[in-house]
């Protein structure tokens, strides 16, 4: 997403560079969604994987609807609009068909029956391999994985935000479901390199979420800077030792860290190799307790798109 939107002014030749340095270390679980930039990510996509379609598991996502304004606000989980979104973006990535195709965002007027029973036709139909729900409450991912079978869960997930370990996890854990933490870095928070809101650029989204203002961030950066310390005892960089962390909780987590720049891809990448025992796990843990985040997650007009169930 950062690519092309939210996280400050897109520049198209150093995506392109990452992407092209993300093939050569070998990461090949690709995420991007309709909104991103209006339908701007996914044609950056179509660029960078032209001749290498292959090469790559590739995921995009629908039903979260921006106006023409690129405002967020309203949710489209129709089925009749489920098979016009995925045309779109297939045409838009220039592919013939995506590995991984989510629903961003539950459409509380729609059942989720319905809006899964039209995306399994476009399984049937061959222009997506599996099926996935972003930000969905257990009930109904119980309910859209009786429908067809859903392969993987994306929501907010690290060390600053562990709600997921409530309930989602262990019902995705009971049925079999992959689960995608995005944001697995605090919205960068937990990379270190924020010190206040004055370092965002002025459309950038965090602007806007709660935990990113006043007394919140002040707490907030305080818990970083706690990650920060123990990172420097392992001799790793806050975002390694926070992505090791995510890393950690399973072989069914598999954390889709977001950057623009080569330098941060290849950090990123290196946490991979980073292993934590038990000691460094209960550290973390001691510093980053479930509940630690001051603030809500996101302002009301983007929190009421989330599933409660």
């Amino acid at each position: 997403m950062g690519m092309s939107d939210a996280y400050g002014a897109p520049d198209e030749g150093e995506a392109l560079r990452t992407l092209d340095r993300a093939l050569e270390l070998g990461i090949t679980f690709w995420d991007t969604a309709d909104v991103y930039g209006l339908g701007a990510n996914e044609r950056l996509l179509a660029r960078a994987l032209a001749g290498r379609r292959d090469r790559v598991e590739l995921a995009t996502k629908f039903g979260n609807v921006r106006d023409a304004d690129g405002r967020y606000g309203a949710v489209d989980g129709r089925p009749e609009y489920a098979r016009v979104a995925c045309e779109a973006s297939l045409a838009r990535l220039g592919v013939e068909r995506v590995d991984l195709y989510y629903l961003h965002r539950v459409d509380p007027a729609v059942p989720i029956e319905e809006t899964v029973g039209a995306m399994a036709e476009l399984v049937a139909d061959g222009l997506v391999g599996h099926l996935g729900l972003s930000e969905a409450a257990p009930s109904t991912i119980r309910r859209a994985h009786a429908v067809h079978p859903i392969a993987a869960v994306q929501s907010e997930y690290s060390l600053w935000h562990r709600e997921p370990e409530r309930e989602v996890l262990p019902a995705l854990r009971e049925l079999g479901i992959g689960f995608v933490p995005f944001s697995p870095l605090g919205r960068g928070l937990l990379a270190g390199a924020l010190s206040s809101t004055a370092d965002l650029d002025d459309a950038d989204l965090r602007r806007s979420l709660p935990r990113f203002q006043g007394e919140n961030l002040d707490r907030n950066l305080g818990l970083a800077a706690r990650v920060r310390e123990l990172a420097a005892e392992r001799g790793a960089t806050p975002a390694q030792l926070a992505l090791a962390w995510v890393l950690h909780q399973g072989d069914d987590v598999v954390p889709i860290p977001g950057t623009k720049r080569r330098a941060y891809l290849e950090q990123n990448a290196a946490a991979t190799a980073l292993k934590l025992d038990a000691a460094d796990l209960a550290a973390l843990g001691e510093a980053l307790p479930p509940g630690a985040a001051a603030g809500e997650r996101y302002p009301e007009f983007l929190e009421r798109l989330i599933d409660k169930g």
